[in-house]
Parts: C-alpha cells; structure tokens; sequence
C-alpha cells in the first residue's frame, strides 16, 4: 500500500508522492496531494488542444526539457482531453483569472489548463518543477500526483537589464530570458540607451549607433542591436510569455545621442564619448525642435518593433536640465509616446510633470514624486533602489556591484511587501515590481548571474505570491534545493550563507 509520502519501487528506491513538499517557487496559491505518482517515460505524449496554436510553443519548450531524460516527445493536437499523456490546454476562469491555471496530475495523465496562454506556461513552469533537477537519460520519472490551483497578485513582474553601461550580445539576452522565464517573470525591461552607449538601431539617425554605440564604460568597443536583432529578442521572449519593455532615458543619460548629433545639444556642438560612471551631467536641448524630431523618429521606429504595450521613457537624474524645461519636456514627449499608440513608464521623477491617462511611475528613491504620481492617477512599479537593485552588492565582501543604496542580502531582498513600502501607496496603486540590474560593475553573463540570482527568485516570488503567504524561514528551505536547478541551468549563482543549500 502505498503511503502519503512515497511508493516503494521495485528496487526498493523511494518515490516521493507528497505534491505538497516540492519547493515551489514561487509559492503557487494552493497545493494539494493525492498520493500517488505518475510516470514520465518515452512513450509520454504532450497533447495541445486543437486550434490553440500559440500553445505549442510552450509545448515544444516543455518536450525540449523532458526529452533530455527520454528518446523523444510527441506532440499531437487534440480536439478532447486525452486518458493518458500530458494535456494542455486554455480554458476560461473567473476565479483564477488573468495568468492563472490550474494543474492535475494524476497517475495516468496530467492535465494544464491555462486561463490563457500565459497560464499555460506558467502551468508548465510549475509541473517542471515536480521534476528532478538533474535529468538523466534512460531514468524513470516520476510526478506526485495532485493539484494545483494558482494565479499571480500583480500583473507586472519584471527584470530590468542595463544593456547600455555594458553591451549583452543577444545570445546572452536570451539566456537571461530563459532564466526569468523559469520563475514566472513576465516584463523584461531593457535599458537600451545612456550615456555611455546607444545600444538599438535607429534607421533615420544611423549615427547613433556608429558613433553612441562603440564604446562602454572603461571604453570598450560597445555593441547594438540591429532592429532584427531586437524583433528576435522581442519575439524569444514572447514564446517564454515575456514582454519586451524598450527604454530610451531622456533628457538626461544622452550623451551617447549627444556625441552622435551635434543638432540635439544647445550649443550645435557633438559631445565627446563617455566611459565614466557619474551622472546628472547631459541633457538633450528641450526648446529645439529637432530635439522633439529625434524623439518621434526613435519611438516611432521602436514601437513598431515592440508588440508590448509599453514604451518606458527614463526620465531620472536629469540634474543638469532645469525643472521648467524638464516638465515641458516630458509632456512632450509623454504625447509623443501616446501618438504611437505606446504606454508611458518613467522613473518617479516624471511624477512632476502633468501625467497622461495611463502613465505609469516607477519607483526607485523618491517616495514624495511617487506619491505625487499617484494623486496624478498613476499606477507604480515598485523598485525600491534599497530592496530590488539588483547591481547592489550582498555584503561587503562581494567582488561585484555597488552599494550607494545598500547591501542587499537574499534575506533582504525578500523581506518586503511592495504594498507596505510607501505610506499611502497599497496594493491597488500597484501595477507590479521591477529589479532593475545596473551594469556600471557588470561585463559578461557571468557576472550578469551572480547578481541576478538567487535574488531573482525571491522578487518572482514577491509578484506572485500574496505577501501572507511568503516568510523567510520556509523560503530560504525553498530555495535551498534550487541551487541544483541553477546549476543545471549552469547559472552561475551566489552561494549566500544564509541559505541551507543542498548538496
């Protein structure tokens, strides 16, 4: 007979049959177990509902994982649920929402249904997890059987990536998607433009990124994008349910456009390369008008490359602009944005000028523009510079990062709720949380990792997870036996000595 916690093999090898202890993350709204397992082996077949064609992307990704430990997968549409196999399919719900689903496994077939596609891949993200984090050839798997009911608190869980500071070839673009993918991240950020390197193709200025993109903090050779580059990034993530979010900092961080253009800068004259790592210094000229040419001909291209909703305009530390022309900037180009059919992000520090309908302020220092954003009727992202920079260092000891806002341990990344944070900002003023990743320190994907993770997981799970649902002491055990799952993935993580890592 078979016990709660595991069956007993014929070769006297455990199987573990409690759905209920395998470390989730993020934390699913509700699990529960039945007991028994099911056998993934070569003859399982994934089934995708018939007609859904953007499921089978999410199917080919969910073979590609299982068929490291058979011959192969088979996938087959289907016009009914199957009585054997892996099923998936969109089915409607109220209940669960947008992004939700609900998972069953039974001994003879598993069933994801997804309240839209997105739930779907969130669906198979989590039955991946049942898996084991080292796959092997040939071996036998098998999944504790039950259920899982789950949707996501916010609808914006992102990553940001300052591609600008240091250049990211796309390759390593799409590993870090994968990564965000795994643990249900939705927004992928992208910090395309600053002073030290314009990084996206702009056909109608080309000089942007012969002359903004060759160079990087320290004075490497830089890098860009071509707008073909950027549609398969856009499009990789899309596969992963991942939207693109472009961002070009204006007024201040554009040097890389100022050195490229002498017209945007007030004086006509091209400014020199940058490779440092101060701020506040640049601005484009807010009375030319060709400053507001630029402008159109940079968003229109950008937006018709990026699907998404969003079109993130930067907006911070534009020290060197003057306040009056900062606000007459920004409503420009908040309408500019709007003509091109794009929501408006910006940094808090927008919050001073006179919003549109739909702006979104991001919060990463100044609770009193974030506030004044949301009197404005603006909805935050919440990226608390002390809680959620991902270049911060873990302690002092760390070899890579920053710590102007503080050190940022595991534990402290984790231990904040986004509704609590600000006086007078709650839930329902919320759009999401953000981690942004600054690259000043930052020069390969290695680097990129250590800094990402595991903190990443801790923020994935901040988005997800209701906040009375998450505490420290059972994450921290959570996230102890994901360590083998970075390894697989050959994340190069931070080894905190807070965490009870498994060998």
């Amino acid at each position: 007979m078979a016990s709660l916690a595991f069956l007993i093999q014929s070769c006297s090898e455990p199987v573990k049959t409690d759905l209920t202890q395998t470390a989730f993350i993020p934390k699913p709204v509700s699990v529960t177990a039945t007991g028994t397992a099911f056998e993934v082996n070569n003859s399982t077949i994934i089934y995708v509902q018939n007609g859904a064609e953007e499921l089978m992307k999410t199917a080919e990704i969910l073979a590609a994982k299982i068929g490291k430990a058979t011959e192969k997968i088979t996938i087959q549409p289907v016009q009914e649920a199957p009585s054997k196999g892996i099923y998936i399919a969109v089915e409607a719900s109220d209940e669960l929402g947008a992004e939700g689903y609900e998972l069953t496994i039974d001994k003879k077939l598993i069933t994801i249904k997804g309240t839209d596609p997105a739930g779907c891949f969130y669906g198979v993200q989590t039955f991946l997890q049942t898996l084991p984090a080292n796959l092997a050839s040939g071996e036998a798997i098998y999944v504790p059987t039950g259920t899982i009911r789950d949707y996501p608190v916010y609808a914006y869980r992102g990553m940001m990536l300052d591609v600008s500071r240091h250049f990211f070839p796309k390759e390593d673009v799409k590993k870090v998607i994968d990564m965000l993918a795994a643990y249900k991240i939705n927004i992928f950020h992208l910090h395309l433009s600053d002073d030290q390197g314009w990084r996206i193709e702009i056909k109608s200025w080309p000089k942007l990124t012969e002359i903004g993109g060759s160079t990087q903090v320290g004075g490497g050779e830089g890098g860009y994008y071509t707008q073909e580059d950027y549609k398969e990034i856009v499009q990789y993530a899309m596969d992963r349910s991942i939207t693109i979010v472009p961002e070009i900092d204006m007024p201040g961080h554009t040097n890389a456009a100022l050195a490229s253009y002498a017209e945007l800068n007030c004086d006509g004259k091209a400014r020199d390369h940058y490779t440092g790592t101060e701020v506040g210094f640049s601005s484009l000229c807010t009375d030319k008008e060709i400053t507001y040419e630029f402008i159109d001909d940079v968003v229109r291209e950008l937006a018709e490359i990026t699907p998404g909703p969003y079109f993130h305009i930067g907006g911070d530390e534009s020290l060197s602009t003057k306040h009056d022309d900062y606000v007459y900037f920004v409503n420009r180009v908040q309408k500019i944005v709007e003509q091109y059919g794009k929501k408006v992000i910006g940094w808090d520090e927008i919050a001073n000028a006179e919003l549109i309908d739909n702006a979104t302020i991001q919060f990463w220092a100044n609770e009193k523009n974030t506030k004044l954003g949301v009197e404005k009727g603006a909805q935050v992202i919440m990226s608390p510079a002390r809680y959620a920079y991902l270049d911060m260092q873990y302690d002092s000891t760390t070899h890579l990062g920053l710590h102007w806002a503080a050190y940022i341990e595991v534990d402290r990344g984790y231990n904040w709720d986004p509704a609590k944070l600000v006086e007078g900002i709650t839930q329902e003023n919320i759009k999401g949380i953000e981690a942004p990743l600054w690259a000043e320190t930052i020069t390969n994907l290695d680097e990129i990792e250590y800094m990402v993770f595991p903190r990443i997981s801790g923020y994935a799970e901040i988005g997800w997870t209701p906040a009375e649902q998450r505490d420290w002491e059972s994450y921290k055990l959570r996230l102890a036996k994901h360590g083998k799952r970075f390894e697989k993935m050959e994340i190069d993580y931070y080894k905190s000595k807070l965490v009870p890592w498994e060998e």
